[in-house]
Formats: C-alpha cells, structure tokens, sequence
C-alpha cells in the first residue's frame, strides 16, 4: 500500500515517500499525510533538521498518483479539494522552522519536483531526472505553485521548464540552481547525512531565524512579517545559545546547543 514512513536518528527526521510499485506516485492519501509528519517533526526539540526522500534507488516522486484522478478530481469540489490537500503538502516544508532538506535520486516529475521545490535544500545524485509535465497533462498549475519555482531558478528557467515540459539531468538542475549539490549515486545518503550533521551541530534558533527571514524576502513586501523576523533575531542575542557561543568561542571547543 502506498505510504508515508517517519522515522528520527539522532537530529535528523527523515518522512520516505513508499509507494515503489509506482514509482513512489503520491496518492491522496500519502498528500494528506505528509503536513502531518513534517509538524511532527518540527514540535520534536530532539529533531533538528527534516529529510524528504523516496523508498528504493528508483525514484524520489514520480509524481501524483494519475490512477486516482477520475475518482478524486472528476467534479469542481473534489477537484478542489484534491488541489487543496496538495497546496497543503507543498507547503508544509516552508511552514516549518527547521530546515527540510529533499534528498533526490531517479525520478523527480511533477509532483515531486514541486514538493522538492518547496523544500530549503535540494541534494541530488548524478542519476536524477527532472520534469514538469503539466502541458503534457493539460493540467493549470497555481500562480503561487510557479512563484515557489520563480523563487528557486529564476523567471526564465520556470518558463522553460513549464513550456517545454522536457526531461532534465542533475548537471542541469545544477546549472539552474534547483540543485545545490550532484553527487555519486552511492554517495547520496553520505552527503545528505553530512549536511544533516553541519545543520544540526549549529544553534536551532539562528536556524530558524535565518529561515524564517529569507522566506520574507521571497514575499511580496506587503506580507512580509519582518517584525517576527526580528523578534526572532532577537531571541537569539537573548538566548543561552548565544552565550554558550561565545563562551566555546573563547574556550576553543565546538558550542553545546540547546535551541533555547
């Protein structure tokens, strides 16, 4: 049965996309249950970094799972509510105040590239291929949907990538910047773990204010909330975080990090 699968090591939380019959297709039911695990995840204070991957060496998402669409999508309201479950995943890795880093090999099209498009980081191994077919599926894609892309590779590649509906490797993703790093298949959960490890081992208040703020920037001015954005600046100076910085600054050792 397609699922969602959690699971914590450390400071890492990890939600896998299994549903490796279909490529790890997302069905409504997987949709709707990735808000749940990623909330999870960000209330748990021992989890300081969230990883999105795909069950198996295949793929990350191959997409939403077409199958279901004439059941679910076939009048206006379930065509709604259906839209509405899937804004509510695509969003729910910038809700979070933790880093959501997506961890991509094989397949990313569709709606895994829009979900990866959501995430903070992107990680990819050198096997990941890229698409967005929706003008192949006559399928509208939201305004807000196309700004998340906008805000990661720029108005032309989104064009590009929308118009055109091609197929695209990791040495393209990079150029773009959709990607901020390729790697070796058999180095992917390497690299992934290692970046895991830099976030974790860093103060989680500094983190989250540095989040929260470049998010504002992404926003039109008008909703920007950049009283909160420094409130949580300021947070930080107040925090015993903060001196513990300073304090392993001095003594020459790596800061013992609490988030408080």
């Amino acid at each position: 049965m397609p699922e969602i699968i959690t699971r914590i090591d450390g400071a890492v939380g990890t939600v896998v996309f299994a549903n490796p019959a279909k490529l790890n297709a997302m069905s409504m039911d997987m949709w709707s249950r990735l808000p749940v695990a990623v909330a999870q995840f960000d209330a748990n204070p021992a989890v300081r970094v969230i990883v999105l991957k795909g069950e198996g060496e295949k793929a990350f998402i191959s997409g939403a799972d077409i199958s279901q669409f004439e059941r679910l999508r076939g009048t206006v309201a379930a065509q709604a509510e259906y839209n509405q479950a899937v804004e509510n995943a695509y969003t729910a890795p910038m809700r979070a105040r933790k880093p959501v880093i997506a961890s991509i090999r094989g397949i990313c099209i569709g709606g895994g590239l829009g979900l990866a498009a959501s995430c903070d980081l992107r990680i990819c191994a050198e096997d990941a291929v890229f698409r967005m077919p929706a003008a192949r599926l006559g399928l509208g894609y939201s305004p807000a949907g196309v700004r998340r892309f906008m805000n990661v590779i720029g108005a032309a590649n989104t064009l590009e990538i929308f118009t055109t509906a091609k197929k695209f490797g990791a040495a393209e993703a990079l150029r773009m910047g959709f990607v901020s790093r390729v790697v070796p298949v058999a180095e992917l959960e390497k690299a992934t773990a290692e970046t895991c490890r830099m976030i974790a081992e860093n103060a989680p208040l500094t983190v989250a204010a540095a989040k929260f703020a470049v998010q504002q920037a992404l926003k039109d001015p008008q909703d920007r909330d950049m009283k909160q954005a420094m409130q949580l600046v300021e947070t930080c100076f107040a925090s015993e975080d903060h001196k513990e910085g300073r304090k392993a600054f001095m003594e020459k050792r790596s800061p013992q990090f609490h988030g408080r």
